[in-house]
């Protein structure tokens, strides 16, 4: 997967923290659309999320943004 998904969880956590403060949560269904239009990286999200970090379903968005920003990862696809 592209940097185009890092980018944007990225900028959604500081537009969140922006918006509601550093307390505020979210969960990585907080990076889609409520549709489900681009199932592929919702599950690589998701993945990474839940199996990689073993993060509750919600987290501080600071958290995430730090992480995100800290790391020099890439979503791998399953084959």
């Amino acid at each position: 997967m592209d940097r185009n998904i890092k980018d944007k969880m990225r900028r959604i956590c500081a537009e969140k923290i922006n918006k509601k403060g550093v307390e505020v949560q979210v969960s990585f269904y907080a990076f889609f659309a409520n549709k489900n239009d681009d199932p592929v990286t919702l599950m690589l999200v998701a993945r990474w999320w839940i199996e990689e970090n073993r993060f509750n379903h919600f987290e501080k968005a600071t958290k995430i943004r730090d992480i995100l920003s800290e790391t020099d990862f890439t979503f791998s696809t399953c084959d």
